[in-house]
């Protein structure tokens, strides 16, 4: 062979070997580039996510804040107080506290939407059975007894059982414990 020969092979000897080192070089540094971006997106995404949480969770917990004020209102202390006038019969003190708990519900269920579907759940619950609570105490009794024996049979009912708002209470500050102490 010739010394021309030997030089052609010498560099493109040289030649394949800058260019596979060449080549293994930019995979290494593209590779680390990328993940320099993906660590810098997810940086970005964990930073923003903060940011959300400074801003939602306020909002989360005075959902169930009012919440925990509408269970406080429904219950049969606050809801006899609140709607009994004298002068009403048993019908209308009966269609009184439903009104009420139902256009106290209307007005809170945007809060749905910062509460858990296992907390919103016990509260619908909540809210039936004292509709159910109610209108079973108003059947007991006749139609032109004293209202005041329907405030008398609903603490009646709820004194054999625990209030239906109480339990909903507690799961909630057992929730709120749980999510954000």
């Amino acid at each position: 062979m010739s010394t021309i020969s030997i030089a052609i092979i010498i560099v493109l000897t040289a030649l394949l070997s800058v260019a596979v080192t060449g080549f293994l070089f930019y995979k290494i540094v593209k590779s680390y580039l990328d993940n320099q971006q993906k660590m810098q997106m997810l940086q970005m995404k964990i930073d923003e996510h903060k940011e959300s949480l400074k801003t939602v969770t306020p909002i989360r917990l005075q959902a169930y804040e009012r919440m925990a004020l509408y269970l406080e209102r429904i219950s049969p202390n606050s809801l006899i107080l609140r709607t009994f006038r004298p002068g009403m019969d048993i019908k209308a003190l009966q269609v009184a506290m439903t009104k009420n708990i139902r256009d106290e519900w209307e007005h809170n269920l945007s809060q749905q939407v910062y509460l858990s579907t296992e907390s919103w759940n016990r509260i619908r619950e909540a809210k039936e059975e004292m509709i159910n609570l109610i209108n079973a105490s108003a059947v007991k009794l006749a139609a032109d007894a004293d209202p005041s024996s329907l405030a008398g049979a609903i603490f009646e009912s709820v004194a054999k059982s625990k209030i239906p708002t109480d339990e909903a209470i507690e799961f909630m500050k057992s929730e709120i414990q749980e999510r954000f102490a």
